[in-house]
């Protein structure tokens, strides 16, 4: 295994963000269509018209939408507002099955590339190695330690199982998207093997 490491946080140079992007769209086109087909096409064109005015404030400084959106909330009804912070709470916790399915694409590109990320216990421990820090010495550190796990919940994240379900079932589907990928990766290396020299 080398001994290649990889700040926390830092990606290897041949993996890029380009899947996470790519889910997080796929997974905002259909909650999209869901929106309309389930809350109709004015729903849509409220929460598409919302978010394009806060991406043209954050991504460009656009005063002007910040003024528009600020305007366009203020006059939201009850029943808008709650269609429009369901949306956006749905396209959140959809981004973060992507993300985490995102981190572990990483995760595993750095164990094939035999590359180890500080702050994992690999590193620390290659560090204690490298230190002269004798076996015996770890353990009777840690014989002495007390570790106390604290399990909170906050109120916000309490879920109904229905809608846990479904994630698990949405992140098991990205998780199939990403080994279809890598099958069609595979395979395309391949390519000439199947192709006749001559014919």
């Amino acid at each position: 295994m080398k001994n290649n490491k990889t700040p926390a946080g830092k990606r290897p140079a041949k993996n890029d963000d380009q899947p996470l992007i790519d889910d997080i769209r796929l997974l905002g086109r259909i909650l999209g269509d869901v929106i309309r087909e389930q809350e109709g096409e004015p729903t849509y064109a409220l929460v598409e018209k919302i978010r394009t005015l806060s991406v043209a404030f954050r991504r460009d400084a656009d005063h002007g939408a910040d003024r528009a959106l600020k305007n366009l909330l203020k006059g939201l009804s009850a029943a808008e507002t709650v269609r429009v912070i369901r949306a956006f709470t749905y396209f959140s916790h959809l981004a973060n099955l992507a993300e985490d399915r995102h981190q572990i694409r990483r995760r595993t590109d750095i164990d094939r590339a035999g590359e180890s990320v500080d702050g994992s216990l690999q590193t620390a421990l290659a560090r204690i190695r490298k230190a002269g820090i004798a076996p015996a010495a770890v353990v009777e550190s840690l014989a002495r330690s007390y570790v106390s796990p604290v399990l909170t919940a906050h109120p916000t994240e309490v879920q109904r199982k229905s809608i846990l379900d479904a994630e698990r079932g949405i992140a098991q589907l990205i998780t199939q998207r990403d080994e279809i990928r890598q099958r069609q990766q595979l395979f395309a290396g391949r390519k000439d093997a199947l192709t006749p020299i001559e014919l």
